[in-house]
């Protein structure tokens, strides 16, 4: 494919704990760990993505693999263009030695500072990309969940990534209002692996608390089924591994202080938003999106918090690259305007 066919351009969701790219013409053609394996010594990437993910935990003193990512934000600037460079170049691998330089559309948190903002535009320009528009988030997955945006009604979106939280209300192509916390999956790991450690004296890794979330988390304690899991980790008093049985009541009180900040997130912004569309948003409901709405529960715990209806998205994992790529379709908007989408209002 060329400079003749369909036009090269990407969305990328260079998201805290996964990165997504999105060709124009093909759909989502990548979806990979943003992590990296660096030879501490030499400097140089030992792997990108799931081969590095694979390492965590298991990795020399001489790797160290890291999250360029923290917070929905570049946290190594460096680190995070070499590997946006190597996600550039997989997923256009196929593409013609004449093709020029894609134009990248590249979704960034709204609750960022104009500093981070050049900072993504500036590693995607170093990654290979001839021009980059950021999106804000909640917009980008607003459209992948297949909100109206262009349209004058309101929609909700709550987009629970990695490292932050996104809440806005959006109407006519333009976030209304809007709220970004650095409260999502990752502290929610974070909640589990630390009351792990307190009450059983046992150090488990990201990974292990992950898969526990995922399997047992809930984000209500009420009418629960209790369920148990073994985990294994290593016993702080001996440093031998140990196996302990764990019970899904626990875990989700260790996740009540972040299901707590998000649910005020999002009773934040309805305070903030005009009557109308608060109107719209009763009738059509709040939309979740990203993977931390997978958590158990989340939607029927924001129901009752707000007293209006809630739901996930059909393709939570993929809204937000899904809106980046079909935003490729208005990159006129966004050079025209481009404080429209990516510049809200967050209190």
């Amino acid at each position: 494919m060329g400079i003749f066919g369909f036009s090269q351009d990407l969305g990328i969701d260079l998201g805290t704990a996964n990165t997504l790219v999105f060709i124009k013409g093909k759909g989502v053609v990548l979806r990979e760990p943003s992590v990296v394996a660096k030879n501490v010594e030499t400097g140089q990437i030992e792997a990108v993505g799931n081969s590095a993910k694979n390492m965590i935990g298991r990795s020399p003193g001489s790797i160290s693999v890291i999250r360029p990512m923290k917070d929905g934000v570049i946290s190594d600037f460096e680190t995070t263009a070499v590997m946006m460079q190597y996600y550039i170049k997989r997923a256009l691998r196929n593409r013609s030695a004449f093709a020029k330089k894609p134009n990248v559309m590249i979704c960034v948190p709204s609750g960022i500072t104009m500093v981070e903002e050049r900072a993504v535009i500036d590693a995607s320009k170093q990654a290979g990309a001839k021009e980059a528009f950021p999106i804000a988030e909640p917009f980008a997955a607003a459209i992948g969940a297949g909100l109206p945006v262009w349209e004058p009604t309101g929609s909700m979106i709550v987009d629970i990534g990695g490292g932050t939280t996104e809440v806005a209300v959006i109407s006519l192509g333009g976030i209304v209002t809007s709220r970004s916390i650095r409260n999502a999956g990752d502290n929610m790991d974070g909640a589990i692996m630390n009351h792990i450690r307190k009450n059983y004296n046992l150090m488990i890794g990201e990974r292990t608390a992950e898969q526990v979330k995922l399997e047992i988390g809930s984000a209500s304690i009420e009418n629960m089924v209790e369920k148990e899991m073994d985990i294994r980790g290593r016993d702080l008093l001996t440093g031998l591994p140990k196996t302990i049985t764990i019970g899904s009541k626990e875990i989700s009180e260790a996740l009540q202080d972040t299901v707590d900040a998000i649910v005020e997130a999002v009773k934040t912004t309805l305070e903030n938003t005009p009557p109308e569309l608060a109107a719209d948003i009763m009738d059509r409901g709040i939309v979740l999106s990203g993977g931390g709405s997978l958590l158990q529960n989340l939607d029927k715990v924001l129901s009752e918090e707000t007293k209006m209806p809630a739901f996930v998205t059909d393709n939570p994992l993929d809204s937000v690259v899904i809106g980046t790529g079909k935003s490729l379709e208005y990159i006129q908007h966004f050079k025209a305007q481009p404080n429209v989408s990516t510049r809200p209002t967050v209190e």
